[in-house]
């Protein structure tokens, strides 16, 4: 890849995530929303067909996260216990006691109303959503 290329990438997913100002700071430097925006920047910035994440947005707010799950070309298989986070997607797998409890499909669905559904199979739970999402 060019070198010009790999600037203008770096350049497009620190925007992307906010980190513009970061970019010249070493690791020790940053808080720790910065260090997480920068994983999940590595984990994009190629283009990636597929993305493994636990928790990716745990430590952005909603709009960094409304960015990077809305606006990638990946399929993202994640782990969260977030439910804002969880109506980005388009499949969701509900987990209780290490068994498939629920499933939910988006299938088009406006992603407000979407969150709604996962709301509602959450409090179906329980309301804790610390073990089902």
């Amino acid at each position: 890849t060019p070198a010009g290329e790999i600037d203008r990438r770096v350049r497009d997913t620190a925007g992307l995530l906010g980190l513009e100002r970061v970019l010249e700071k070493y690791p020790y430097q940053l808080s720790g929303g910065e260090q997480q925006r920068v994983a999940a920047a590595r984990a994009i910035i190629t283009a990636p067909a597929l993305v493994l994440a636990d928790e990716p947005t745990g430590a952005l707010d909603s709009k960094s996260a409304g960015q990077l799950l809305g606006e990638q070309g990946a399929t993202i298989v994640m782990v969260t216990h977030d439910a804002f986070t969880a109506s980005w997607c388009h499949r969701i797998l509900f987990i209780k006691d290490g068994r498939l409890w629920h499933e939910l499909r988006r299938d088009g669905e406006d992603r407000r109303r979407f969150f709604q559904d996962i709301i509602g199979v959450v409090s179906r739970l329980g309301g804790d959503a610390a073990d089902v999402l």
